[in-house]
């Protein structure tokens, strides 16, 4: 009976209906590290004896890899495989898959309650009331306001669909823009620089840079303006953060919103505590419906690839 790894955590307690998929198709499943993402060491330990692999977001380096004897396909339960080494796999004739979309909406309209929350100070009126402190923060309406999104994929546009229905203007940046996408006469595909310097909130939907390399550094938050929102619901690497808490402390920058860390739980969490930053432990696409597709399409790819092996 050939093995196949799970480590998602949203999988990986072994509870899920779908997983019955890969047992009814004569799979062992192995678990790793139940209800948590595995380490390297973890992984190690059991690559070795798997045909295949339905990963989360946990690091699948080279040396992980080169341990991979049988290995045939890694398949993600969701569309990022910046945590994978692929130029390790493709010497390896390993196949990766995504399970592109699944969990878009989970993501788009976590973003939306996350631009709320910044906008209306939410986080921090409920701290304060909690501490028995009456203490009220002005915001502001989305009507009117400029939404900046950067990443016009899936999610993005879906969060454009999102905010265009609050009224708002959506100004959108992708490398590929979809020209046949056009909902709305308040949207439009402008340049970089354009987006940053007329958003009042700008929203994060693209894959990492090479090398991890920042795309919101000391010179992008330096056009921004000034009070304006940034929500990253995608990479911590994409914001350099030494720069963001400058911008954060100087009121440059109003409010700072994330879901993603490059490890999770975070090492360092003191960009966490910083008053002017709303963070969520990567809820995006945990959701029951997000959980379903993502599960469904990771484990669907992974049995279509190991058929036609």
């Amino acid at each position: 009976m050939d093995n196949i790894i799970v480590t998602p955590r949203s999988l990986s307690k072994g509870d899920h209906p779908f997983l019955k998929k890969l047992t009814d198709a004569g799979y062992h499943l192995v678990f790793p590290s139940p209800g948590r993402q595995p380490t390297e060491q973890e992984l190690a330990a059991v690559i070795g004896d798997a045909v295949g692999y339905v990963a989360g977001v946990e690091p699948i380096t080279a040396a992980t890899l080169a341990k991979a004897s049988k290995l045939r396909v890694i398949s993600r339960n969701g569309t990022g495989i910046d945590n994978i080494d692929t130029e390790a796999a493709a010497r390896q004739c390993i196949v990766i898959r995504k399970a592109e979309g699944a969990n878009a909406r989970g993501v788009a309209e976590l973003t939306i309650g996350l631009m709320l929350a910044a906008v209306r100070s939410i986080p921090t009126s409920d701290r304060s009331l909690k501490a028995e402190q009456w203490k009220r923060i002005q915001g502001f309406e989305l009507e009117g306001k400029t939404l900046g999104i950067i990443g016009c994929g899936k999610i993005g546009k879906l969060v454009a669909s999102f905010a265009l229905a609050f009224g708002m203007k959506v100004l959108a940046y992708d490398a590929y823009p979809d020209r046949n996408f056009s909902p709305s006469t308040e949207f439009e595909y402008v340049a970089l620089e354009n987006l940053l310097e007329n958003s009042a909130i700008v929203t994060l939907h693209c894959p990492p840079l090479t090398e991890k390399k920042p795309l919101i550094g000391e010179q992008q938050l330096s056009i921004m303006r000034r009070g304006a929102i940034i929500i990253n619901t995608a990479r911590q690497s994409l914001v350099d953060e030494a720069s963001l808490v400058r911008s954060l402390d100087s009121g440059a920058i109003a409010c700072y919103a994330i879901d993603a860390f490059d490890k999770e739980p975070p090492e360092d969490f003191s960009l966490v505590k910083h008053e002017h930053v709303i963070v969520t432990p990567h809820i995006g696409g945990y959701t029951a419906e997000s959980i379903d597709r993502a599960a469904e399409a990771a484990i669907d790819n992974l049995l279509e690839t190991l058929r036609n092996a």
